[in-house]
């Protein structure tokens, strides 16, 4: 037998490159999600451009709160199913990031200071933080993107890590887009709890890193799964940009209802 037809020699030619891409997949994910910064979409800056008028408009923030929040909603409920991480150490690690999200001092969750947030420019708000539920009930409140991304997240979230590495690394470049196109009209909105202490104690950057590392520990005990985490890396990374569209349809429409003023 020749010596590059050995077990051994065939299990080094499979296994190397794979043992490559599962220490550069942070570099990699890095790149793709570099043609996907949610800052980079015009919802943001359309948001920021508006007129004080319409951008305070409690119907038009309450609408941004929904798609918004179900979003969010989606990600954070869907965390819970993440797979892979059945022993003790890695059950501690993804209890850490539940507590950062749904633990918070005083029974206070990021979902409820989100809400706070937005009502605190004079949003109204469609739902009640309550009626923020299973995903098939809340997609009868949305339409178009958002109601896909809302659907698809909890199926991502379950079969792979690779969902929940994109959704942590973008969490912080969204968050600040939403904080300062917002702050121009009500500058004392990116001081909400809700921004200002994820901000402050960098808790997205700090999720993205520990996503990474967890992620990259379960691809070094199981190799074969790196093809299903950078599959569903793409299409989260794909849905989340449909997430900006539809609220950039939004506001878009919102601009469309102005009353131009006349001419003097």
């Amino acid at each position: 037998m020749r010596d590059d037809d050995a077990p051994t020699s065939r299990m080094s030619v499979q296994t190397e490159p794979t043992l490559s891409g599962i220490e550069n997949l942070p570099n990699r994910l890095a790149a793709m999600l570099e043609e996907h910064r949610p800052s980079r979409m015009p919802f943001f800056q359309r948001l920021a451009s508006l007129p004080r008028a319409t951008a305070g408009d409690p119907t038009l923030l309450g609408e941004i709160h929904l798609l918004y929040q179900s979003a969010m909603h989606a990600t954070r409920a869907s965390v819970y199913y993440l797979p892979h991480l059945d022993s003790p150490a890695l059950r501690k690690r993804k209890l850490r990031i539940f507590i950062d999200d749904d633990g918070l001092a005083d029974g206070d969750t990021h979902h409820y200071q989100l809400t706070k947030a937005f009502l605190s420019i004079g949003a109204r708000c469609r739902l009640d933080d309550e009626e923020f539920g299973e995903p098939g009930e809340l997609c009868h409140y949305l339409e178009a993107e958002t109601a896909d991304f809302v659907r698809l997240a909890p199926k991502l979230y379950s079969r792979s890590l690779g969902a929940w590495c994109v959704v942590e690394m973008l969490s912080v470049d969204w968050m600040r887009g939403l904080a300062d196109a917002l702050s121009v009209h009500f500058p004392h909105f990116k001081h909400q709890r809700y921004f200002e202490e994820c901000f402050l104690q960098h808790v997205e950057e700090r999720h993205a890193a520990e996503a990474l590392e967890v992620t990259q520990i379960v691809l070094r005990a199981r190799p074969e799964l790196i093809h299903d985490t950078w599959r569903d890396a793409k299409i989260t990374a794909e849905a989340l940009d449909g997430v900006w569209t539809h609220l950039d349809r939004i506001v878009r429409n919102a601009q469309a209802k102005m009353v131009p003023q006349r001419r003097r």
